[in-house]
């Protein structure tokens, strides 16, 4: 199928034909597939065999790290760059607690204002650029991004004002911004985790500005990691979710980001959702299109 990537999983049918793309999730009677423009749900029972993207390639070949070191893949390096743009974790690190990650991370999370409303975002490199919601800035050509700089124990709030769109997906609900303001520092950013690495039942926090709360951490835990909405798969948390929130990052317990908060059920609690990373790599991977 045209537009997938060369490593894509390949799911083999009964009728000889085939569909490849990222397997985002397998049950008993049914395989979810990313095939960049839609998710398709499979019958189990249609399908005769399915090759890995990794079986596909062959052999593993030495990766960069994030320094540009050549390491072994049986090293198990903690993260590898992608195209110098993004840094995404090959394998988790050690879990710690939400105090001490807030702290290392809570000067990537910004709040992204228009003149109708307001949302949240982080940081994906050190040159501004910057993850939120398509609908936080849809419609919108003015866009500001209030950042939080660490100075002597304290964030310190700064405003930018020359934000540039990047790329958007409005199906994906995604959008890539950069500050461009010539006095913007150096940028702290986060490292993209995977969301197909966790487990439902554990624990995921969120940073954001629900309802214009700036730096609000809530904390919760996976409830699903398929939750089908409008034909799109969503993660399912009971991490508190709010206007505001939208954009904003979800994090692993190891810091690194599993999702973007993006929505809530407005008549019930602890029923939160976030788009999976793996969505927003592909976004990136693919934002010259």
């Amino acid at each position: 199928m045209s537009g997938c990537l060369a490593s894509a999983d390949t799911l083999q049918l009964k009728d000889n034909a085939a569909i490849s793309g990222k397997i985002l999730s397998e049950k008993n009677s049914l395989v979810a597939v990313d095939v960049g423009y839609t998710v398709l749900t499979v019958p189990r029972a249609s399908i005769v065999k399915i090759t890995r993207g990794e079986e596909a390639e062959g052999p593993a070949k030495p990766v960069k790290t994030a320094r540009g070191a050549k390491t072994s893949p049986n090293a198990q390096p903690p993260a590898e760059s992608r195209g110098d743009f993004y840094v995404a974790t090959v394998r988790s690190g050690p879990e710690r607690n939400v105090r001490d990650l807030v702290n290392q991370l809570g000067e990537a999370v910004v709040q992204v204002r228009t003149p109708s409303g307001l949302g949240s975002g982080f940081f994906i490199n050190d040159d501004g650029f910057l993850m939120t919601n398509f609908h936080v800035i849809e419609g919108e050509t003015q866009i500001s991004v209030e950042v939080y700089l660490q100075k002597a124990g304290q964030l310190e709030r700064k405003t930018c004002k020359q934000v540039r769109i990047v790329a958007l997906n409005k199906f994906a609900d995604l959008a890539l911004l950069k500050v461009e303001d010539k006095d913007a520092p150096k940028s702290k950013h986060v490292s993209l985790g995977s969301s197909d690495a966790l487990s439902v039942g554990e624990r995921v926090f969120a940073i954001g500005s629900p309802l214009g709360l700036e730096r609000t951490v809530t904390e919760g835990i996976l409830s699903t990691k398929t939750r089908q909405m409008a034909g799109e798969l969503y993660l399912q948390t009971t991490t508190q979710i709010n206007p505001g929130n939208s954009g904003g990052p979800l994090f692993n317990m190891s810091g690194d980001v599993v999702g973007i908060t993006n929505m809530k059920i407005t008549f019930g609690e602890g029923l939160g959702f976030a788009i999976p990373v793996e969505t927003v790599r592909y976004f990136l991977d693919h934002r010259d299109a």
